[in-house]
């Protein structure tokens, strides 16, 4: 059995996103920890629009082509990443992987015996996560570990919801 730590760092491409990978493997680094970066991808269930998509299901890719076309985005993410960090960070084994539903609950699930949960302040959602509820709020009330929440280096990096400033 193996007795490292484990850090789980939710990615999804965003400059959010960046940073907390970026503290993730940092901290990572400074505990000798493995690291698990995850991106969701949200099943239809979680797709914001449903009606009238009957008609576009055939051309639309299946669940598995986009868990695995996201998979390689998410990795060359990772590794881009890494590489900018230099060492210590390339010493780090990062596993990556793209899991379907909820954002939110699967970073809580993959948090399961985890050291430490790290995620963005805000992702790609924008001003919709405002309105739909916060994926790193979720995971502050339901993490089964501790969880740090990143923001990005520049405040100006982080998304403004439209009709807003970030001055």
């Amino acid at each position: 059995m193996d007795d490292r730590a484990r850090i789980v760092v939710g990615v999804d491409g965003s400059e959010c996103a960046r940073a907390a990978l970026e503290f993730a493997l940092a901290e990572a680094a400074r505990r000798d920890a493995e690291l698990d970066a995850v991106s969701v991808v949200p099943t239809l269930e979680h797709w914001p629009v449903g009606f009238g998509m009957a008609a576009y299901s055939a051309a639309m890719p299946t669940l598995e082509q986009i868990i695995s076309e996201v998979q390689q985005e998410t990795r060359r993410f990772v590794d881009s990443v890494v590489a900018e960090q230099g060492e210590p960070a390339a010493g780090i084994g990062v596993r990556v992987q793209t899991l379907p539903g909820a954002a939110a609950a699967v970073l809580v699930d993959q948090a399961q015996g985890a050291d430490l949960l790290v995620v963005g302040h805000r992702g790609r959602g924008g001003f919709a996560s405002a309105l739909l509820g916060s994926v790193s709020m979720h995971c502050v009330l339901h993490a089964p570990c501790p969880i740090t929440i990143v923001r990005p280096a520049h405040p100006a990096d982080e998304q403004s919801p439209p009709g807003t400033s970030s001055t």
